[in-house]
């Protein structure tokens, strides 16, 4: 009698088949183990010599390059490369100027240059005095503008941004709280508020007929408060509006902060004495003061210049509440400068 495999269908002798019992395999079916335990320190040991080789190329000190971390390291590089690519060293000027700590220590802020799409391309080193923050430190936040920024204020950095890279050379202004250091928050109760003032100029020298930069010069807008003066309240003056924001009452400090009398305020509008570039600023607070539900509800704060009687500008930072049962609105003005 003919037996047939049940698996292959070939004859084959009795009690026999092709398939391998239980417990045995077929020769060739085993594959050997490898492991990738070395293979993948293998690629961590070149990752770490490439970022190496990248930090020793860092125009830093070498006490800075011992502090890099990996994150810092990479984000340096991109810096750098950005400048490299905005301005290439055989056709222009370095992409940072080359200021003495002498020079630098004569502006009344730091230096800011970025890219079209508000990238960070340069930041002068006395960003530190500024802010706490190394130009390292505030690389850690982010490689934009917007990431250095209080995030309240970033949409009207890009409106600002927007306008003037539509028309080259015109010179806008934007204020918002920059990131600070831990040890600064502390001493002084939170961020910087700063005034960037720049405009966009185009790169003759670039490949791209279209490549512009931002160059800005970032100056507080607030004088640091000594020990002495740092709980004063001498800085603070208060007003109610009704809810389209006309005056009806004002504290007699005005005069001293303004140069107004408080009748002289009565009655006017609050938007009559903005700088035209804060009024979408103030409008946006305005609005959010008018969406909050109930009275005391407050909508954050914002830093406006308002019109002195001398016809100088003042800059206030306005915190904004509903009051009076939710009929008036409230604002208490911090006189920076």
């Amino acid at each position: 009698m003919t037996i047939f495999c049940s698996h292959c269908h070939r004859p084959l002798q009795a009690e026999m088949s092709c398939l391998p019992r239980r417990g045995k395999q077929a020769p060739g079916a085993l594959k050997p183990f490898r492991s990738t335990k070395s293979a993948s320190k293998a690629r961590r040991d070149q990752i770490n010599l490439e970022l190496q080789a990248l930090r020793s190329l860092l125009p830093i000190s070498v006490h800075e390059k011992e502090r890099l971390s990996y994150l810092h390291t990479m984000a340096l590089v991109c810096l750098w490369l950005r400048g490299a690519q905005l301005f290439p060293p055989d056709l222009a000027p370095p992409a940072g100027p080359a200021l003495s700590a002498e020079l630098l220590s004569l502006l009344p802020g730091f230096l800011l240059v970025l890219s079209a799409n508000g990238k960070l391309v340069y930041i002068s080193e006395n960003v530190v005095q500024v802010l706490g923050l190394s130009v390292v430190e505030l690389l850690a936040q982010g490689d934009t503008v917007f990431d250095i920024l209080d995030g309240r204020a970033c949409d009207d950095a890009r409106k600002k941004l927007l306008l003037a890279q539509e028309e080259p050379g015109r010179e806008v202004t934007f204020v918002s709280e920059m990131r600070t250091s831990k040890a600064f928050r502390l001493q002084h109760g939170g961020n910087r508020a700063m005034a960037v003032c720049g405009h966009f100029t185009a790169l003759h020298w670039s490949a791209s007929p279209s490549t512009a930069a931002f160059l800005a010069l970032c100056t507080p807008v607030t004088r640091l408060p000594t020990d002495s003066n740092a709980g004063c309240q001498d800085d603070l003056f208060q007003s109610t509006h009704v809810l389209d924001m006309t005056f009806i009452d004002v504290t007699e400090s005005v005069t001293y902060h303004l140069g107004y009398r408080r009748e002289e305020l009565i009655g006017q509008s609050w938007y009559g004495l903005l700088h035209p570039e804060d009024a979408d600023l103030a409008a946006a607070q305005h609005r959010a003061v008018g969406e909050s539900l109930g009275a005391g509800a407050a909508a954050g704060t914002a830093v406006l210049r308002v019109l002195r009687r001398d016809r100088a500008w003042a800059w206030l930072r306005v915190s904004a509440r509903r009051d009076g049962g939710g009929r008036a609105i409230t604002c208490t003005s911090h006189c920076l400068r």
